[in-house]
Order: C-alpha cells, then structure tokens, then sequence
C-alpha cells in the first residue's frame, strides 16, 4: 500500500481576538461625554478634564494631540476660539474649534502651578519625556469609558475623534464638513471613517422634499 505525505495535524491555538471586541472604536454618546466630565469634576481631575474635553473638540489623532504645545491653544493670556496645526499622518494643516467649556477647562489646567514654564500642553511626568505618550493617553482614555461603566475593548483613543463628527454627521448628513473637520484628503476615507451605510444615505434623502 502506497504512503501518502499527508498535512501534520496540528492542535489550533485560540484566536487571538478571541471574546475581543476589534474592528473600527465607537464613538461616544453625548450621555457618555457629560457623565465622564461631571466624574472627572467631582474627582478634580483638572488635566484629565482638559484633556478629554479638548480630545472631543479638536477631533485630533492621539499622536497629534499629545503633542500640542501651550502656544498653540494660548495667546495673549488667552484660549484660542480656533486652533490650527499640521498632522503629523498627513503633513497637512487641520482646523478646529475650542467651545466655552473647554476653554474654562484649559485655563484651570495652565494656571496649576505645574504648567509653569512649561513647553507642551501635556507635559510628560518622567524627566525624559516632554509630553505625555500615546500609550499613556490610550489608556487614560480605558479609565474613563470604564468609570461610566462602558467595555474598554469597544472604545479607545478614536473614540473622542469621532464623538463629535459622529454627532455632526447624524445631525446634519454633511459629510463634507466632516472630511474638512477630521483633515482627511479624500471622502473615501471619511466615508469609511464612518461607517457611512446605504441606510443612512437613504435617511438623508428621505428627509429632502422636492
């Protein structure tokens, strides 16, 4: 009888993502956004509440936004309305607006007696370290979704850059204010950033009368 060279069989290891939620992060809702702020103000955590506050509001990558020096959002002695800075995916500039309560938050944050002197927005706490890392953010970001009660896995830092963009699309269906807000090149992209789906192209047409 003839021997056939068969495959080894071999045990399967589990999938790695295995229980894991992967795939695009969900942005939050506004009863998320507002609960996360009032624990963060009843814990006085004065840089957490500025950082959080200004993550939903610029729409930034957390590369991006780690990296903010004071300059940036400071002039004058005071807070920005409208920032402007160059991505550092795509070289290209982004502009983003600071409301009221962020503003509030941030002059809190940059009158801690900490920040004096102080070259970047989120100064790193070991010596060799500028500003804080994105490892360091992803996982303040984990802290927060978890004190509300949220599963860690389902959120992470692009959550608070597609909160706010989430809202404005669900609200206004214009898409190409969203690509202008998050800095994309192409509407592909924002399209994808989205999840854009056929249900909501016909819900926005379905809201246009002729």
């Amino acid at each position: 009888m003839r021997n056939e060279n068969l495959p080894a069989v071999r045990p399967t290891k589990p999938a790695w993502n295995r229980g894991r939620i992967v795939g695009q992060k969900r942005p939050l809702l506004p009863r998320h956004v507002w609960a996360i702020r009032v624990r963060l103000e009843i814990a006085a955590k004065i840089r957490d509440l500025a950082l959080f506050n200004l993550a939903i509001d610029s729409k930034l990558r957390g590369c991006d936004l780690v990296c903010l020096k004071v300059t940036d959002v400071l002039s004058a002695g005071s807070i920005k309305e409208r920032v402007s800075v160059v991505q550092q995916k795509t070289r290209q500039p982004v502009r983003f607006e600071i409301t009221e309560g962020t503003r509030r938050s941030l002059m809190v944050w940059l009158a801690n007696p900490t920040m004096r002197g102080r070259e970047y927005l989120w100064p790193g706490r070991v010596h060799d370290r500028l500003h804080i890392s994105t490892r360091q953010y992803a996982r303040l970001v984990k802290g927060w979704v978890s004190s509300i009660g949220l599963e860690q896995s389902a959120y992470a830092t692009h959550s608070m850059r597609r909160t706010k963009v989430a809202q404005i699309y669900r609200k206004t269906g214009n898409l190409r204010a969203v690509q202008l807000l998050l800095g994309h090149c192409k509407m592909d992209s924002t399209v994808r950033y989205l999840g854009v789906e056929l249900e909501d192209a016909l819900t926005i047409s379905e809201a246009v009368d002729l």
